[in-house]
C-alpha cells in the first residue's frame, strides 16, 4: 500500500481476491451442503417463476421486450434475449416476496442468481458443472457482501438485493463463462456502475422492488460480457475511496472487509440460505408465527382488545411506518411489508400464503379491523439484524394477556424447513400459476439434475408452456 493509501499494482484488490477464488473453483470443490442449498434455491425460484407468470407486472415486462432470443421466460412460450429473460424471471421470483433470503442484512439470492445463470446457460449452452460453479460463486458473494456492513445499505436508501445482487450476478456469470481472473475482476468493477435500486417503493407499495433482482441479474450478464470483450473496470470497486460501500452504504456503520478478503472455499455462507414459509417480507415472518400460536389460544378473535409487537428499531421504517399505510395497505404488495396486516390475516386465515395478498383481501373490513389493533414498541434488546425474532402480546377485553415468541426465522438456519414442506410449497406455487402436478414433477426433475446435465438446453423443454 502506498503512503496515499492506494493499492500498488503488486497488491491484490478485493475484487481480484474474489476472482482468483472463482477461477480456481471446480464443481467437485462445492460442498454437499452448498450443492443442496443451491438445488433448493433453484427449485424454489423456478416454482415462483411459474406462480407469478400471469401477473400484470410480468406481462408489462414481456410487452416491453425488444427482441427474440434463445432464453426462456419460465411459464411463457417462445424465446427471448438474455436481458429480457433475466429481468422477467428475476422479477417473477421476487414478485410476491416468497423467495429465499439470507439472514443478517436480508438479501434475496435465488431471485438474482438463478435467472442470471439460467439465461447465460441457455445463451451459451453451458454445462451443468458451469451452472453450479457460477451459481455457487455468485450466491456466496452476495451473502458475504451483505455481511460487510449490515443494515448500512438500507439506511442509505438502497435495496441490498439490488446492489449486492448485481455483483453476485457479474461474478457468477463471469465464472460460468470461464473468463480469466482479470476479466472476472473487471466484471465486478464494471457492474458497480450498473448497480442500483432505491427503496422508495416503501412509501406506497409500488412495483419497483420486484424489478430489482431481475435488473441485477441482467446487469451482471452485461458486465461479464463487457469484461469478456476487453472493457476494464476498477479493481478497487469494493474497498476504494469512491467504491460501492462509499456510494451505497451510510458511513457510520463499520466495514468488515474480511468477509471479502478471507475464507473463500473454507467457509460457505450460502449454505445457510433461508426459505420462506410465508409470502411476505422476511422480517414480518416471525410475527406471523407468533400470531398462529396465539390463534390456537383464542376462541373468539373479536375479544382481542390490543396486539403489541416488540420490535428492533431498524425494522420500523420498513414494516411499521407510515402508520396509516401499514394499517390499511394501499396495494397487495404493500401489505407484504406491513406487520399489522400480516398478523391480522394470520389470525383470521391461519396462514399468509399467496391467497392472503390480493386486492379483495386487503379491502376486507374484518382484516382491517384486526390490523388496526396491532401496534409496536421498540425493544432495545431485540437482536435484529443478527437474528430475526417475533414477540406479540395480546390483551383481551376481559383483561387477560397472552404472549407468544418466535426465537428465530422459521425456514432459516435455526429452524430449516423440511424437504416435504419445500416440495409442498413448490407444488402449491405451480398450482397457483395454473400448472399441473405432472408439470411440477418435470420442472422439479430439471432442478434436481441441472448441475450434472450436459447443457442448459433442457430448460426450454419444461419451461415454455402457455
Amino acid at each position: 500500500m502506498s503512503e496515499a493509501g492506494i493499492l500498488t499494482q503488486e497488491e491484490a484488490a478485493l475484487a481480484e481476491v474474489v476472482a482468483g477464488w472463482a477461477d480456481g473453483l471446480s464443481a467437485e470443490a462445492v460442498p454437499a451442503a452448498v450443492r443442496t442449498a443451491l438445488t433448493r434455491t433453484l427449485m424454489d425460484s423456478l416454482g415462483l417463476m411459474v406462480a407469478a407468470r400471469r401477473e400484470t407486472y410480468i406481462e408489462s415486462i414481456v410487452q416491453a421486450a425488444d427482441g427474440n432470443g434463445p432464453c426462456s421466460i419460465v411459464g411463457r412460450p417462445g424465446g427471448f434475449d438474455v436481458m429480457t429473460a433475466a429481468l422477467a424471471n428475476g422479477t417473477a421470483v421476487h414478485g410476491e416476496d416468497y423467495d429465499d433470503t439470507f439472514e443478517g442484512t436480508p438479501v434475496h439470492v435465488g431471485a438474482v442468481m438463478v435467472p442470471a445463470i439460467l439465461a447465460a446457460g441457455e445463451q451459451r449452452n453451458l454445462s451443468g458443472e458451469d451452472l453450479l460453479r457460477g451459481l455457487a460463486v455468485g450466491a456466496e458473494l452476495i451473502c458475504r457482501l451483505a455481511l460487510v456492513a449490515p443494515t448500512a445499505m438500507h439506511r442509505q436508501g438502497f435495496h441490498p438485493t439490488a446492489v449486492c445482487g448485481a455483483f453476485g450476478a457479474a461474478a457468477g456469470v463471469a465464472t460460468a463463462l470461464r473468463l480469466p481472473p482479470a476479466q472476472i475482476a473487471s466484471a465486478l468493477g464494471i457492474v458497480g456502475s450498473l448497480a442500483s435500486g432505491i427503496i422508495e417503493y416503501l412509501a406506497e407499495g409500488t412495483w419497483t422492488k420486484r424489478l430489482h433482482p431481475g435488473w441485477a441479474a441482467g446487469a451482471g450478464w452485461r458486465a461479464a460480457r463487457l469484461a469478456e470483450s476487453g472493457f476494464i473496470g476498477p479493481r478497487t470497486v469494493f474497498e476504494g475511496e469512491h467504491g460501492a460501500f462509499h456510494a451505497f452504504a451510510v458511513p457510520g456503520i463499520p466495514r468488515d472487509f474480511s468477509h471479502l478478503g478471507e475464507g473463500w472455499g473454507s467457509r460457505w455462507e450460502v449454505a445457510n440460505l433461508a426459505f420462506k414459509p410465508y409470502a411476505c417480507g422476511t422480517m414480518a415472518q416471525p410475527f406471523i408465527d407468533c400470531a398462529l400460536k396465539l390463534r390456537d389460544e383464542i376462541d373468539d378473535l373479536s375479544e382481542i382488545e390490543t396486539i403489541v409487537a416488540k420490535v428492533g428499531e431498524g425494522t420500523v421504517h420498513r414494516l411499521w411506518e407510515p402508520r396509516a399505510e401499514k394499517a390499511r395497505p394501499s396495494t397487495p404488495y404493500g401489505a407484504k411489508f406491513s406487520v399489522p396486516y400480516c398478523v391480522a390475516v394470520a389470525l383470521l386465515d391461519g396462514g399468509a400464503g399467496l391467497e392472503q395478498f390480493t386486492e379483495a383481501r386487503i379491502a376486507d373490513p374484518a382484516v382491517l379491523a384486526q390490523a388496526a389493533k396491532v401496534t409496536y414498541e421498540i425493544d432495545p434488546a431485540n437482536e435484529y439484524p443478527r437474528n430475526y425474532t417475533g414477540d406479540l402480546v395480546v390483551t383481551l377485553k376481559d383483561g387477560r394477556r397472552l404472549a407468544a415468541n418466535q426465537p428465530c426465522l422459521r425456514g432459516g438456519r435455526g429452524a430449516p424447513l423440511e424437504e416435504a414442506e419445500l416440495w409442498e410449497k413448490f407444488r402449491g406455487n405451480l398450482r397457483f400459476g395454473g400448472w399441473s402436478d405432472d408439470q411440477a414433477e418435470a420442472l422439479a426433475a430439471f432442478a434436481r439434475d441441472a448441475f450434472t446435465a450436459a447443457d442448459a438446453g433442457g430448460l426450454k423443454q419444461v419451461a415454455r408452456h402457455s
